[in-house]
This record gives C-alpha cells, sequence and structure tokens, in this order.
C-alpha cells in the first residue's frame, strides 16, 4: 500500500514513465485480492484473485473495459482516466505473488479476532486509498495557428506536433514541429477574391464572414448548442475560442481550416460544408457524465431496494429508513465537491466535509442493515430477485442514451432525456406486473396476521 501510495502521488509527478506505470500495475494487483475478498460473506482467497485478474484484463485490453473503469474511478476518486494498454498484462504474475502472501498469512500463527478486526480497520480506507489512487492526466493540446505553404497546410499546436495536410483536409499527417509557430493569422480573404473574407470571432469558437471586403461580418459557423454542451464536459472550466485560420483557394472555390482551439482542427470544403474534425485519427477527450453516472446509479439502488423491501413481511419503517439514508448518500457523496454545492455551504464551516463523511459511511452501512433487515423480515424472494436482477437493467437504461449522446448518436440531449426515461418506464412496469403477481401467489401468512403491503382478493 505505501508503495502503491507514494508511487501514484509523488513518483508519477516527477518520474512518468514505464517503470512508474508499470510499479503502479504490480503494486495494485498485491493490494486489490484482499480488499475485494472483504466483500465476500466468507473467506474466498481464490476467487477474489481470479475476478480481479479477469477484470484487469478486461479493462487494460478492451476499450469498453478501460471506460466502465474510468466512470467507476470518476466515481470514486474524482475525474479520473483509464487507458487500455495490453503492454500492462506484464503484471499479471504479482497476482502470484499476492496469492502466495496469502498462503503464508494462512499458515502463521493465528491473531486475537479482535486484534485482526483493528487490523482491518486499520488497513481498508489505506488499501482503498491506494487502489483508487490515479495521476493527473496531461491536458489536451489546443490548435493555435494555421499557415498555407502551397499545396500545404500546417496547423500548429502548443505541444512539440503539427498537423499538415496536402489534399485540402481529406487526409492529416502529425508531424514534429520544433520551430514557432509564431503570430496566428485571425482573418483573411480569398485569394483572387477580395470581396469574401472571414475571421475567427474573438473569444469565443465561431468564424465570421464578410462580402463587402471586411466592413460589415456576419456569422459563417459556430458550434449547435448541444455541441458546445459536449464541449464543455470535455473540457471542464478551460476556455474555447476559435484562434487563427487560413484560407486555400481550390478551383474557382476556397477550402478554410480554422485552428479551433481545444476542440482542434475546423474545416471549411470546397462545397462550403464546415465540419470539427478534432484531432484526425485521435481519440477525443471523454465527456463529464458524472451527473448522468449519479442518477442512474441512483435510480439502480431505489429499485434495487424498493423491489426487494415489497416483500418484507416485518420491519418495513426500519428498512424504509436505511435504505431511503443509502440512496440519497449517492447523490451527496456525488455532488459534494460541486462548485455550486461548495459555494452554497461556504458560510457553514465544515458542514459539507461533515455531510460528505457521513454519506460515505453510510453507503456500505446502510447497505449491510438493509441485506440483515430483509433475511430478519422474512422476505419473499421473488421481489428481492426482481430488485437483483431490474437494478442493473435501470442503471443502463438510465445512463446508456446519455453515452450514446456523447457519441453524437442522438442529436439532442433531450432526446437522450427521453429514451433513458421510456427505457427506465418499461423496466419498471415490468417490476410492477411481476411484484404484484408474487404478492397475490404468496397468499395469507400462517399464523393468520396480515402482511403489510398485500392485498388479497377471495
Amino acid at each position: 500500500m505505501i508503495v502503491l501510495l507514494v508511487n501514484d502521488h509523488l513518483l508519477k509527478q516527477v518520474w512518468p514513465g514505464f517503470v512508474t506505470g508499470k510499479l503502479s500495475d504490480v503494486a495494485g494487483l498485491l493490494v486489490a485480492p484482499p480488499l475485494l475478498a472483504l466483500v465476500f460473506l466468507r473467506r474466498a482467497d481464490l476467487a477474489a484473485t481470479a475476478v480481479t485478474g479477469i477484470l484487469f484484463a478486461l479493462v487494460k485490453t478492451t476499450e469498453t473495459g478501460a471506460e466502465a473503469a474510468s466512470h467507476v474511478w470518476t466515481f470514486m476518486a474524482g475525474p479520473s482516466r483509464v487507458l487500455d494498454d495490453p503492454t500492462d498484462l506484464l503484471a499479471l504474475p504479482a497476482l502470484a505473488l499476492a496469492w502466495w502472501v496469502r498462503r503464508r498469512s494462512l499458515a502463521a500463527p493465528s491473531t486475537a479476532p479482535s486484534t485482526a478486526r483493528a487490523r482491518v480497520l486499520l488497513t481498508m480506507p489505506l488499501a482503498v486509498l491506494a487502489v483508487t489512487a490515479t495521476s493527473a492526466a496531461p491536458g489536451p493540446p489546443a490548435a493555435v495557428s494555421v499557415e498555407v505553404r502551397g499545396e500545404r497546410v500546417v496547423v500548429r499546436t502548443d505541444a512539440s506536433y503539427a498537423w499538415e495536410t496536402t489534399d485540402r483536409g481529406a487526409t492529416w499527417t502529425r508531424t514534429g514541429s520544433s520551430d514557432d509557430a509564431g503570430r496566428a493569422r485571425s482573418a483573411m480573404c480569398v485569394p483572387y477574391q477580395a470581396t469574401r473574407c472571414y475571421r475567427v470571432t474573438p473569444g469565443r469558437l465561431a468564424v465570421e464572414q464578410s462580402d463587402d471586403g471586411s466592413r460589415t461580418w456576419g456569422p459563417a459557423w459556430s458550434p449547435s448548442a448541444d455541441d458546445r454542451d459536449r464541449l464543455s464536459r470535455q473540457f471542464g472550466d478551460r476556455p474555447l475560442a476559435s484562434s487563427g485560420l487560413a484560407v486555400q483557394a481550390w478551383r474557382g472555390g476556397h477550402v478554410i481550416v480554422v485552428a479551433n482551439g481545444l476542440d482542434g482542427i475546423l474545416l471549411r470544403d470546397e462545397h462550403g460544408s464546415w465540419r470539427r474534425l478534432g484531432w484526425p485519427g485521435e481519440q477525443a477527450p471523454p465527456l463529464d457524465l458524472g451527473s448522468e453516472l449519479t442518477a442512474a446509479i441512483f435510480l439502480a439502488g431505489c429499485v434495487l431496494f424498493g423491489a426487494a423491501g415489497a416483500g418484507l413481511r416485518r420491519y418495513h419503517r426500519a428498512y424504509l429508513g436505511f435504505a431511503a439514508a443509502t440512496c440519497l448518500s449517492v447523490p451527496v457523496v456525488a455532488f459534494s465537491d460541486d462548485p455550486a454545492v461548495t459555494d452554497a455551504l461556504a458560510a457553514v464551516d465544515g458542514l459539507l466535509t461533515l455531510l460528505r463523511l457521513l454519506a460515505v459511511l453510510m453507503i456500505p452501512a446502510g447497505l449491510s442493515v438493509c441485506v440483515a433487515l430483509l433475511f430478519a423480515g422474512r422476505a419473499r424472494p421473488a421481489p428481492v430477485a426482481v430488485g437483483v436482477l431490474s437494478a442493473p437493467l435501470v442503471y443502463l437504461a438510465v445512463y446508456t442514451p446519455f453515452e450514446g449522446w456523447a457519441g453524437g448518436a442522438f442529436a439532442t440531449y433531450w432526446t437522450a432525456v427521453a429514451v433513458a426515461a421510456l427505457l427506465t418506464a418499461l423496466v419498471l412496469a415490468v417490476d410492477v406486473i411481476l411484484i404484484r403477481r408474487d404478492a397475490a401467489a404468496a397468499g395469507p401468512p400462517a399464523d393468520g396476521r396480515a402482511d403489510p403491503g398485500v392485498t388479497w382478493r377471495a
């Protein structure tokens, strides 16, 4: 744990590279199996080790696994990005070392139960902090200027490379750029057509056009409202503005290449169509869907607890209280770092920290109490099964449409909202039907007392 904490929080910052990256993977694979084994009802060291290896392989070899891990880490430790890198599989032999250490500990003289519990309570928070530690990823580059050299157009960035095209933006090549990018050209007229000019709008992600030799200007291109929302979720508070452009004449028409700042490259082809190219061939920064992720987890938890609790025969009020507190703790943890929340509670010293601490403790504690009450209250198995099976379906129904919106599958955000609401309603309707059928078939309790929440028909 100490190696993982020092490596991820210190060494990766001052000495990033292959060694610190692989050291983080090895240390993480040593810590993760015993931490995962704690969630099992009985000791399951082999299962925890196998699950750790399978999940690690999926995350490092598939884009879907890396994306899912990014969302989990973002929820647990703040904005994070996990990349799929098959070379990290070199660290898998560390699982054998973790298994060997565990076998040695079993062979050692046993300690008192109170001492063992104290060790778990002391080391588990450090282990969670170590496993969820992430180093800051370098920020995305920004396109700063454009230069035309005959048939070649060069888009320079604030990093140590540039992008070039020789076929009017159809294909792009990333090249090294060690020379000074110089001052960005913010306006330019069409060669051999002095009355048609273009310029970037100062301080905005937009391009303006003039048809009277720069005397008056009108809008030529700007991102849609949904594109602006996507960009703000990609880059947060970083400023978004077009910084330079160049116009290239072509067969009686013209092509415009715009250095669109953090958004990369913007192209107007010879037919007059504008396209945001971003960084050709490279993956765009992920969108921040933290609010949607929190809503999906919250609703899935509500369905899980609600459906399972529908089959309780006793302890309804206690179960409802703990279930509500557990579900409400999820948005408290997720939004306690939101600037709007911190500003609203800034005058109350320590209140936000106390709320977050209570919510973090309430989630595992409330879940444990609710499970115990389900057993003690003799909950019917069918509603519990409905809750366990439908909770992940509700999560997918809520979150998947927003992933589709982020990838451009839906034209507007509200389309994704409507699809998420429809899919969630379908899952809930099926849950209600199944639970009502189970309640009707359960029959009156053997002791003759009424089963709360069940309506009987003759």
